[in-house]
C-alpha cells in the first residue's frame, strides 16, 4: 500500500480564480492545491507564450559568433553529442542547421561502452581527422582534462550543456550552460536540446520563428525525454513542439510514429501528448544507444527518404523490443532471487545483483522496482572482475549521500538525490550491500514511504465531461507539472467487469448515488470479484471516453484501499514486521501484540483459497480492524513454513495448497520464537 497525501484546496480562492477566467472549477481547485492563489499566478503557470532572448545565457553570443565564423571560414566543425535521446536530438539539430548553412560539419556520438561525454580516445581521433572546432551538445561541463587535451592538440572548443558545473569550468572559447553561477538567464532548467535551440536562434541573430518551425519537434522530444522541469520555457518548447510533431515532415519521425501505433488507418497522426512522446517515441530513440548504436537514431532523424526511414524505424523498434526483453529477463531473475530469499524484501534498501545483466537497462529496472516495492533500489551487474550499478530513490533518502558514504568501496560514482550510477570491483559487491544497509539504518530510523498525491477528494458532481476536459489546459504534463490525481472516498463496488479476457478489469462504482466506471489495467478480474458490494477508497486520474458521439468520464485507478483503513497504523505495523524480519530490537510489548492467536490464524486461512490473492487484498478481506498487516504477514509466514500455502513473495500473493494431513500450529518455529520473547519476560 502506498501512502496517500490528499489536498484540500480552499474553494473560496478557487472560486475567485474560476469566476475570473475560463478555467473550470475543478481545474481551478487543482491550481489552488498546487499553491496557486490568484489569477496572475495561474496565468503565469499556464500561459507559455515566449522564450527569453538566447543572449541572456552566458557566453551565448560568443558561442554563436565563433561557430558562425568557423562555418564561413570553412573550418572543420564536429558536433560532439551524447547517446541518449536528448543528446541525439541535440546533435541532429545543430548538425542539420550547420549543414544547411554550408558548413564543413561532421558529428561524433560516443557509444554507451565509451561512457558519457568527451574522452581522450575520441578527442585524439577527431584531431587526426582534421577537426578544428569541437562543439559539445548535452555534455562537456565536467570535461576539464579533455578540454586541456583539445587545446594541446590545436583544436578549439565550444561547450553547450545543461548539467550542473563543478567548482572548475573547462578551458573553452565559450561555455554555454544556464547553471553557471554568473549566468544571467532567468530560466535554468533547459535540457541539451533546449540549449541548442537557443544556440541556433542566437546564430540567426536571436530570431526564434524559423528555428522553432524547423527544430521545435526535436527540441520537444529531447525536453520530454530528459525529464527536466515542464514549467516556464520548457512548457513553451513542449507545447509548441507537440503541435509540430503531429504535423512533422521529418520522414524518420513519421515512420517512427507509424511503427509505434500513433498513426490512424488514414495515415494521419493521432493527438500527441507529452506522455505519447515519453512512452512511445523516446524509448525507441533511446534503444539505439542501449542496444545498437546512437548513430542509428541520428540517421533516422536525418533521413529524407520514406522507404529508407521505414527500414530504419523497424530496426529501432526491434531494438526497443530487445530492450523490453532484457528488462523482463533481469526482472524475472530478480523475482527468482526474492522467492529464493524473501528476506531481501525486508531490507531497508533493495539491492539486487546479477551476472552480465545488460547495463543499459538496469536503471530502468531499478525505477520499476522502486515503484513496485516502495523502497530505494540498487541494481548491480557483474561483468568479470568489475561491477556497475544504478540506483533510484525517493523522499528524504539521498542516493548521492548514500554512495558518498560508501565511496571507499567504489571505483567511481555520481548522481544526485533521486538517482545515481556507480562502479566497483565484483569482489566488493557483498561488502557494498552491507554498507548500504548500514547507511540506511543510521540515516533513517524509519525509512521514507512511497507517496501518492491527490489534489482533492472528488464529489460526485465534480465528475463531469466539462470539468475533466477543462484539465487539458494544464498540459503538457511532466516533471514539476504532474498529471493530476484525485481521491474517490467511500465508493461501493457495484460490479466487476473483465476486459481482455480478465487481464484487465473495469469496476462499476456507486459513488454517492451516481455511477462511474473505473479502469484497472494489469489487474486480474478474478482477484477483484470478491470485492463486489464493498466500500472502497481510490486514487484515480480522469479521462474522457468517446463512443459513437457520446462522451463519458473514465476513471483510471492508481491505487485503492478498503474504506476506513488507518494508513498511519498500517505503515507502523509494516515497519514493525520488517524490523522483526531483520532481527532488529522492538519494544517488548510488540512481540505479544504481533503474535497471532489460533482464532486469528483460522480467520486468515479461511480467507485464502486455491486461487492467488494479493496480500493487501487479503488484508482488506480478512479483519483489518483487528488483524493488522504485521500480524497478517506473520500468519502467512507460519502457513508457508508449515507447507499450507504457496507464497509468491516477489508478487506478494499466495494461495492455499492441497494437504493430505493436518498440520500442528505448535510445530511453527516462528510462533514458538515470538512467544518465547514475551512469555519468558512474563515468567520473570
Amino acid at each position: 500500500m502506498k501512502k496517500w497525501i490528499i489536498g484540500d484546496p480552499d474553494t473560496k480562492i478557487s472560486g475567485k480564480i474560476s469566476s475570473g477566467s475560463d478555467l473550470t472549477p475543478l481545474c481551478a481547485e487543482v491550481l489552488v492545491s498546487r499553491g496557486i492563489t490568484d489569477l496572475k499566478a495561474a496565468a503565469e503557470l499556464i500561459r507559455a507564450d515566449s522564450l527569453e532572448s538566447p543572449f541572456q545565457i552566458k557566453d551565448m553570443e560568443k558561442a554563436a559568433e565563433i561557430i558562425n565564423a568557423a562555418a564561413e571560414e570553412g573550418k572543420r566543425i564536429c558536433i560532439y553529442g551524447d547517446y541518449d535521446c536528448d543528446g541525439i536530438t541535440s546533435t541532429v539539430m545543430l548538425y542539420s542547421y550547420l549543414e544547411c548553412i554550408g558548413a564543413d560539419v561532421t558529428y561524433y556520438i560516443p557509444e554507451r561502452a565509451e561512457g558519457y561525454g568527451l574522452n581522450e580516445n575520441s578527442v585524439r581521433k577527431l584531431a587526426e581527422q582534421g577537426t578544428e572546432l569541437i562543439v559539445t551538445v548535452d555534455n562537456g561541463i565536467s570535461a576539464i582534462e579533455e578540454a586541456k587535451l583539445i587545446k594541446e592538440l590545436g583544436m578549439d572548443l565550444v561547450i553547450t550543456d545543461h548539467h550542473q558545473p563543478g567548482d572548475e569550468i573547462p578551458d573553452a572559447l565559450a561555455v554555454v550552460d544556464p547553471h553557471q553561477k554568473d549566468c544571467p538567464s532567468s530560466f535554468k532548467y533547459l535540457c541539451g536540446a533546449g540549449v541548442v535551440l537557443k544556440l541556433i536562434a542566437a546564430m540567426e541573430g536571436g530570431d526564434y520563428d524559423s528555428v522553432l518551425e524547423q527544430f521545435g519537434d526535436l527540441a520537444a522530444i529531447g525536453t520530454i525525454a530528459d525529464i527536466v522541469s515542464l514549467t516556464g520555457e520548457n512548457r513553451f518548447i513542449v507545447e509548441n513542439g507537440l503541435l509540430m510533431i503531429r504535423n512533422t515532415e521529418r520522414c524518420g519521425l513519421i515512420e517512427l510514429m507509424r511503427i509505434a501505433g500513433l498513426m490512424n488507418e488514414n495515415g494521419e497522426c493521432r493527438p500527441v501528448s507529452s506522455e505519447t512522446v515519453a512512452f512511445a517515441i523516446a524509448p525507441r530513440l533511446n534503444a539505439s544507444g542501449r542496444f545498437g548504436s546512437p548513430v542509428q537514431a541520428f540517421e533516422l532523424l536525418m533521413c529524407d527518404d520514406p522507404d529508407e526511414a521505414a527500414v530504419m524505424a523497424e530496426k529501432l523498434n526491434a531494438l526497443n523490443e530487445e530492450r523490453k526483453q532484457a528488462e523482463d529477463r533481469i526482472t524475472s531473475s530478480i523475482f527468482e532471487q526474492i522467492n529464493e530469499n524473501p528476506e531481501l524484501l525486508s531490507q531497508r534498501v533493495l539491492v539486487f545483483c546479477g551476472e552480465n545483466w545488460h547495463h543499459g537497462v538496469i536503471g530502468i529496472v531499478a525505477s520499476k522496482l522502486l515503484e513496485k516495492y516502495g523502497k530505494p533500489c540498487f541494481v548491480i551487474t557483474t561483468e568479470g572482475d568489475t561491477a556497475r550499478g544504478s540506483a533510484r530513490a525517493f523522499g528524504d533518502f539521498s542516493v548521492f549521500e548514500c554512495l558518498t558514504s560508501c565511496e571507499d568501496v567504489l571505483t567511481k560514482f555520481g548522481g544526485h538525490k533521486g538517482a545515481g550510477g556507480f562502479s566497483l570491483k565484483s569482489s566488493d559487491t557483498e561488502v557494498f550491500r552491507a554498507r548500504l544497509q548500514e547507511y540506511a539504518a543510521s540515516a533513517h530510523e524509519v525509512m521514507p514511504v512511497y507517496v501518492l498525491k491527490a489534489e482533492k477528494v472528488l464529489k460526485p458532481a465534480d465528475i463531469n465531461v466539462n470539468n475533466v476536459a477543462g484539465l487539458r489546459i494544464l498540459e503538457p504534463f511532466g516533471q514539476d507539472n504532474e498529471k493530476p490525481y484525485f481521491a474517490v472516498a467511500g465508493a461501493v463496488i457495484d460490479d466487476v467487469i473483465p476486459l481482455s479476457g480478465g487481464a484487465h478489469t473495469k469496476l462499476k462504482l456507486n459513488y454517492g448515488g451516481s455511477f462511474f466506471y473505473a479502469l484497472m489495467f494489469r489487474t486480474n478480474t478474478e482477484e477483484m470479484k470478491s470485492l463486489k458490494g464493498q466500500k472502497y477508497d481510490f486514487i484515480v486520474s480522469l479521462g474522457i471516453n468517446s463512443f459513437r458521439g457520446n462522451e463519458t468520464v473514465d476513471l483510471q485507478v492508481a491505487d485503492m484501499r478498503k474504506s476506513g483503513i488507518n494508513q498511519n497504523q498500517f505503515f507502523a505495523a509494516e515497519d514493525a514486521y520488517e524490523k522483526f524480519k531483520r532481527s532488529e530490537p522492538l519494544p517488548e510489548a510488540y512481540y505479544k501484540r504481533m503474535t497471532p492467536e489460533r482464532n486469528e490464524l483460522i480467520k486468515v486461512y479461511t480467507a485464502l483459497s486455491d486461487k492467488d490473492i494479493m496480500t493487501e487484498q487479503l488484508y482488506m478481506k480478512s479483519d483489518p480492524a483487528n488483524i493488522n498487516i504485521c500480524k497478517l504477514r506473520i500468519c502467512l509466514d507460519v502457513f508457508s513454513e508449515l507447507g499450507l500455502i504457496k507464497m509468491d513473495y516477489a508478487a506478494d500473493r499466495s494461495h492455499r495448497l492441497v494437504v493430505d494431513k493436518k498440520s500442528n500450529l505448535e510445530d511453527s518455529e516462528i510462533l514458538r520464537g515470538l512467544r518465547s520473547k514475551w512469555k519468558t519476560k512474563a515468567a520473570q
